[in-house]
């Protein structure tokens, strides 16, 4: 009782930590430049919240969650186009590229703010939904599951940019300058959308942790180690799979949603194939099993990939996959196993007993 209670309470002396850097330590250290970028790479590290309840937990190779992120992006996007726009008015590109007098149909349930916000998390949510009951159902696993999940990925990429009267094409939807009723040109109002994402990535951070240590939790660890045993105690790992797919597709909607107030953008090439696989190298590299290690190398790589792309851009999509495959292949646990490593060790060396002399011992 008293382990659980001094572990508890060592997590949320850390929870509280982490409040206090990013509230409180990190809008006074960084500029407003700094402090925009950090709310990017939190938004990277949302995703990685959600890839580490069902890649980490679950064991399912989510090279996918780039088509959540789009779609809940691209909700919140086509709801703030539409408020730049005006009443009445088409957002700017529609008037560029199309020959539309009027909003799309399926535009149209965007200009109301509540359906937008929701979403921007079911509507990922739902689609991850009707995916997993036809992939978890065939039992479709391991390497096919993560194929798919790229498939995925590049069709809606593919289907976006083909779509360029009503979804902006390879532009996407740009120029967002309002986030419902405030202007994002003002410093004030971007520290706003800054507050809102760590409060989101906390957030999740909390519900993640309850699910993973819940009943729940540790039926996916048991689907994930032996799925024909689960299936002989009675329990469906189909649905167990479902649920943490879902979920994990509901954080990265989240995430999307709210990159686009804190980046002003959102495109085809924040969607596909590659950015769906810088979310997962963050979670493998900071450790997909650690909510802490997962989030802390989501914004490690993604810090990275800012400073490095622009000193290397040619070389650093190939040093992003070098980084993927020696995480995988010699510390599959990510850095966060190696704290693991050294606690144990210091435990081991305090349990020793200390040598007695021979004298003494007389």
């Amino acid at each position: 009782m008293n382990l659980l209670t001094g572990r508890s309470a060592r997590v949320w002396a850390g929870f509280a930590g982490a409040a206090v850097l990013l509230f409180g330590v990190a809008p006074l250290a960084l500029s407003d430049f700094r402090l925009g970028l950090l709310a990017k790479y939190l938004c990277t590290a949302m995703v990685a919240v959600g890839v580490c309840l069902a890649w980490g937990r679950g064991g399912l190779l989510t090279l996918g969650q780039g088509v959540f992120f789009g779609l809940g992006g691209y909700a919140m996007a086509m709801h703030l186009k539409i408020a730049d726009a005006g009443p009445g008015n088409l957002p700017d590109f529609m008037q560029l590229y199309g020959t539309a007098t009027e909003l799309p149909w399926w535009w149209k349930p965007f200009e109301n703010p509540l359906f937008a916000l929701a979403a921007t998390v079911l509507l990922p949510m739902a689609v991850a939904a009707l995916l997993g009951l036809f992939i978890f159902r065939r039992r479709v696993k391991g390497a096919y599951f993560a194929i798919l999940s790229q498939a995925l990925a590049a069709a809606l990429a593919i289907w976006l940019i083909g779509q360029q009267a009503t979804t902006g094409g390879t532009n996407g939807l740009t120029d967002i300058q309002g986030f419902f009723g405030y202007s994002l040109d003002d410093p004030v109002n971007q520290r706003m959308v800054y507050f809102v994402i760590a409060a989101a990535l906390l957030l999740l951070i909390v519900i993640a942790r309850q699910l993973i240590n819940s009943r729940y939790g540790e039926l996916l660890v048991a689907v994930r180690d032996s799925e024909e045993r689960v299936r002989f105690l009675g329990y469906d790992p189909a649905n167990v799979k479902l649920v943490a797919y879902v979920v994990a597709a509901g954080m990265a909607g989240l995430a999307g949603a709210l990159f686009v107030p804190a980046v002003g953008i959102i495109s085809p090439a924040l969607i596909g194939i590659v950015p769906s696989i810088e979310f997962v190298i963050g979670a493998a590299v900071g450790g997909r099993a650690s909510l802490v290690g997962a989030v802390l190398g989501a914004v490690a790589v993604a810090w990275a990939k800012t400073a490095l792309s622009e000193e290397f851009p040619a070389a650093w999509t190939y040093f992003q996959g070098l980084l993927f495959i020696v995480a995988l292949a010699f510390l599959p646990g990510g850095l966060a196993s190696l704290a693991v490593l050294v606690r144990r060790r210091r435990a081991t060396t305090e349990k020793k007993p200390t040598a007695i002399p021979v004298g003494e011992a007389a």
